[in-house]
């Protein structure tokens, strides 16, 4: 029963933490594009590097995480 014992660890096992752990608060994205930057990555003003639109900042809350 190995699939059967792998299945039941696999639901039973708690979820990883996928938090950033770099002091990230979230991440800057670009409705038209879709282009995604981290917080922490950005260099200046939140513009899109594909088509030059303002981004919006999403931030992380809780365990949802915007990156």
């Amino acid at each position: 029963m190995g699939l059967v014992d792998s299945l039941k660890d696999a639901f039973t096992s708690p979820a990883p933490n996928r938090r950033p752990t770099d002091g990230s608060a979230g991440a800057y994205w670009c409705d038209d594009c879709g282009v995604r930057i981290r917080d922490v990555e950005l260099e200046g003003e939140p513009v899109c590097p594909d088509c030059g639109a303002e981004m919006r900042f999403e931030r992380v809350t809780g365990g949802d995480c915007a990156c």
